[in-house]
């Protein structure tokens, strides 16, 4: 881990002092005086070298651990080179693309998202492609060829499911106390800057969520707090349903997102925010 500035530049200080030719001629304190200066000098030097080793540390050990057949992340990181319509070299895994643009290589990567997870001995492949801001499941096709390219790589004898399917409901009712000096009683802001800065809040803290990620309830209380105006944001309503499944739940601490993640599909009926001035 790389050291301070202060750190290193005391280090060069203490070394110049204890050295018997060069202490009786550098004797002045004084912050500006030319010696420390460039003691300064060197020492933001060595730091930005090892904050570039940290870095580069970092980033081997991800590629490392990306690299290890076998693994979830491995799974995952093959998932994410998927090219929709691209040509797969069967004798190592990887595609051919030879007379490709970066940017034809670039769109024909379609998976935004991917997790792998195991269970009973199981892989379940989530994913999932962009469209815009937001998330969507694979169509038919690109369900069906994906499924073909994570079987072709996969080891012999992994029993493999992909999932990409719609995201989760989330459905909240919220009282939100808030500082009449700041918000309107619609949640505006009374400056003009923002007409909907806590309904803005609660949207992008599920797009902020990590794919795959648990949604924590208490989190998202948070997220509403953070906006200035907000002096109490009580949750009335929290509940979560898949898709496929018409019955919402409870949500009282925390939810695994069957699809991978969540969203509000109807802002009227499933963002609720009741302005209660404080």
């Amino acid at each position: 881990m790389a050291r301070t500035i202060a750190e290193i530049q005391a280090e060069i200080i203490t070394a110049v002092q204890n050295d018997t030719t060069l202490s009786p001629q550098l004797t002045s304190t004084s912050v500006t005086a030319i010696w420390r200066l460039w003691t300064y000098i060197i020492a933001v030097s060595i730091w930005t070298l090892e904050v570039l080793f940290d870095l580069y540390r970092t980033e081997i050990t991800e590629l490392v651990a990306a690299q290890k057949p076998h693994t979830l992340r491995w799974y995952q990181t093959k998932a994410l080179a998927y090219q929709h319509g691209g040509t797969l070299n069967l004798a190592n895994d990887e595609y051919n693309n030879t007379g490709l643009t970066d940017d034809q290589v670039a769109e024909q990567k379609i998976i935004a998202e991917a997790a792998v997870t195991e269970v009973d001995n199981i892989l379940y492949v989530k994913v999932q492609k962009a469209s815009g801001e937001d998330l969507a499941q694979l169509d038919l096709t690109e369900t069906e060829a994906f499924t073909a390219y994570m079987t072709e790589v996969k080891d012999a004898g992994v029993k493999m499911i992909v999932r990409s399917v719609p995201a989760d409901h989330l459905k909240i009712e919220v009282d939100v106390y808030y500082d009449a000096t700041i918000l309107s009683s619609d949640g505006a802001r009374l400056d003009g800057t923002a007409s909907t800065p806590v309904q803005d809040a609660a949207k992008a803290f599920l797009r902020e969520l990590p794919f795959d990620g648990k949604y924590v309830k208490a989190h998202h209380v948070d997220a509403l707090q953070s906006v200035e105006g907000v002096i109490v944001p009580e949750f009335r309503l929290c509940q979560a349903r898949r898709d496929d499944d018409p019955s919402f739940a409870n949500v009282d601490v925390f939810y695994d997102p069957y699809s991978g993640f969540l969203k509000f599909y109807d802002e009227e009926t499933d963002l609720v925010l009741n302005f209660i001035p404080a």
